[in-house]
């Protein structure tokens, strides 16, 4: 079995071979939290209740959204996303898959980039989502990519643009960011920092008709 990521190599003393994702794979269970980077386990710590209040919200937001107009499919926790451009198998908080994509859907995981994938960071993850994760769905060309801090009230959407950067757009004057990937659908972002967050209806009551 490979060795976790946190655990530090040392060159003086043997060194499992690493795993392929199809081990991988057939190693991770429900019970597992675990992403899958270089041939390495990364084990992942469990979310907090802002952090699933967040997602909740989110789900139900995008999901309605989603299924209203027949866009695709949105998934939870535990599915991977395989992306060979690293290679990874990550676990998004959220994934969504437009029905132009769905042949990339496989039995138990997403067989390449998702349209939109969203991360809520944790206080072990800041870097991961911040920084590795924001290169690594840059090359792999995922369109849309949200990173939702939660730890300092703070949302980042980033866009790949047509020479395959992201480009980092900032909500509207008012707060307001509207999705490039879900056309039409738009997000306050003042409210994931409310407790409680607000019902789909106040939400709705809340933007501009």
């Amino acid at each position: 079995m490979a060795i976790h990521s946190n655990e530090r190599r040392s060159p003086s003393r043997y060194e499992p071979p690493l795993m392929s994702f199809e081990d991988f794979h057939d190693w991770l269970d429900e019970d597992r939290r675990a992403e899958w980077v270089d041939g390495e386990i990364v084990e992942m710590s469990p979310s907090n209740l802002g952090h699933q209040d967040i997602l909740t919200f989110l789900t139900l937001w995008l999901g309605t959204y989603i299924d209203r107009f027949r866009l695709g499919r949105l998934y939870l926790p535990p599915t991977l996303m395989h992306l060979p451009t690293r290679p990874s198998g990550r676990e998004p908080d959220l994934l969504f898959v437009a029905n132009q994509n769905l042949h990339r859907l496989q039995r138990t995981y997403v067989d390449g980039p998702a349209d939109l994938v969203v991360e809520i960071v944790s206080p072990d993850s800041i870097v991961r989502d911040g920084r590795d994760k924001l290169l690594e769905y840059e090359q792999a060309g995922v369109p849309e990519y949200w990173i939702i801090d939660e730890l300092r009230d703070e949302a980042r959407f980033f866009v790949l643009q047509e020479d395959g950067r992201y480009r980092r757009i900032e909500p509207s004057p008012t707060g307001i960011y509207t999705s490039t990937v879900l056309p039409g659908l738009s997000l306050r972002i003042e409210w994931l920092w409310r407790r409680p967050l607000p019902t789909l209806d106040e939400a709705r009551a809340d933007l501009p008709s």
